[in-house]
């Protein structure tokens, strides 16, 4: 019989690995094991009717395991060694993982995975997509691994509620997907969240950014500006935010607010918030600017929020300029202009009849500083602009690019390029010093031609 090694504790969303070296199965599944983990579980799931496999205790796992072995025995006496032992993990995580995809999910290289129908599974590592030879035995099997996923989060699928967003208990981020909305069969997108918060020190390492820079956003947030992180889909905006909040002192008070929680903020003094969506009948919704407006009442010195998508912007700008300095937040952007007017944008989201002078005004007082965070064409993510806003000039909102990102391909096609300072000297340097950071000047020079390299 085939030893196991079965986790203590009862299973979570996401189950440990089944093997000690889960990864991605390059090589197809034959159809001789597929055949068999199809009718073990078969079989086993029948001698289990009443069974809970979303959340079995520790001897119901131990019973399902000796089922499995005993019908694996009967129904494959003279299989060999490797084969069982592959037919094994298939099939225990088709009970307690997420079947097909838990592989993936172990894999400490693949940071996204993507069903986009039973037999299209893609992965993401190193920051590219690649598809891999995971498949799914049917629709169904795909129906049946969402909701392995989603039930134990309270959520449901059906064709009046066809989108689910959820949080798995790691952070991980789940979107499923299934007719009418999905075409061409359900959908599956995890967003693998790290078991370790990256620190400043892991970002320049990776090559986000360089050390003198790290030293300036610390300044930065230690002198309390607000500071927008924009950049798309996948560049990191949400990894750099933590880091940022990681340099806010650990006697503030700090309110984080998301649509998923996924922020691991070291302070102590922190609190939590995390959106609620609706019930089936349409009641029990927590918006993020439910939650933004209701943080004010509870004495925080910074406002994390996660994404500004909305009109809860004009609930944060607000926030900013009315004594909670130093706040900070993401929005969907492709460069720091496109930034500017998003926040015009979902400022007017707000439901108030505003001029856009009067937004643009709320916007130049309450924002100090936008990064741009990006991820180029080798898959890398790099901070690829450092902007300040300097105020208002007439109409119009006035920005200076503190540092760009001058892109260089090497043999490889490897990104190599650096940020170059564009010689503009900061006007927040007043506010910086009177916090106690006198940064040397040189690091704002531009001495070498197009900029000087950061």
């Amino acid at each position: 019989m085939i030893a196991a090694t079965q986790p203590t504790e009862k299973a979570a969303a996401v189950p440990p690995p089944l093997t000690p070296a889960a990864s991605i199965i390059e090589a197809p599944q034959s159809k001789e094991i597929s055949d068999l983990r199809r009718e073990v579980v078969r079989q086993v799931s029948a001698s289990f009717e009443d069974q809970n496999f979303l959340d079995p205790s520790d001897a119901d796992r131990q019973r399902v395991i000796h089922r499995v072995n005993e019908v694996l025995s009967e129904l494959a006496p003279a299989i060999d060694v490797a084969s069982r032992d592959e037919a094994f993990r298939c099939i225990l995580n088709e009970f307690f993982g997420f079947g097909p995809v838990q592989p993936l999910l172990d894999d400490p290289a693949v940071t996204e995975v993507m069903v986009n129908r039973a037999n299209r599974v893609y992965v993401e590592r190193a920051g590219k997509p690649c598809l891999t030879s995971v498949v799914f035995d049917d629709d169904a099997h795909v129906r049946r691994v969402i909701d392995r996923i989603i039930v134990p989060l309270g959520r449901r699928l059906d064709p009046k509620n066809p989108l689910v967003d959820a949080r798995l208990p790691d952070g991980s981020r789940v979107n499923a997907t299934i007719s009418p909305v999905s075409i061409d069969g359900p959908t599956l997108t995890i967003r693998k969240f790290g078991k370790k918060a990256l620190t400043v020190e892991d970002l320049v390492k990776f090559g986000a950014f360089t050390a003198p820079i790290g030293e300036f956003f610390k300044a930065c947030v230690r002198a309390r500006l607000n500071i927008v992180v924009s950049g798309g889909t996948g560049s990191g905006k949400t990894t750099l935010l933590n880091v940022l909040s990681s340099f806010i002192p650990e006697d503030e008070r700090i309110v984080t607010i998301e649509d998923a929680a996924e922020l691991k903020l070291g302070q102590d003094h922190v609190i939590r918030m995390e959106t609620r969506k609706p019930d089936p009948d349409g009641t029990g919704e927590v918006t993020i600017r439910d939650l933004v407006r209701n943080s004010l009442r509870m004495r925080p010195e910074r406002i994390v929020v996660g994404e500004c998508r909305g009109g809860e912007t004009l609930d944060m700008l607000q926030a900013m300029n009315t004594g909670h300095d130093g706040s900070l937040t993401t929005l969907h952007a492709n460069t720091p202009r496109d930034a500017i007017s998003r926040i015009e944008t979902m400022s007017l989201m707000g439901g108030i009849d505003f001029p856009i002078k009067v937004i643009r005004e709320q916007v130049a007082s309450a924002v100090q500083l936008i990064v741009q965070q990006s991820r180029l064409r080798d898959g890398s993510r790099k901070v690829t602009h450092i902007t300040e806003i300097c105020g208002m000039e007439g109409d119009k909102m006035i920005q200076q690019d503190l540092f760009r990102y001058e892109e260089q391909l090497d043999a490889n096609g490897k990104s190599c390029g650096s940020l170059k300072s564009t010689g503009q000297r900061p006007h927040c340097t007043p506010k910086l010093e009177a916090a106690g950071f006198k940064l040397p000047m040189e690091l704002f020079m531009n001495t070498s031609g197009p900029g000087r390299r950061f």
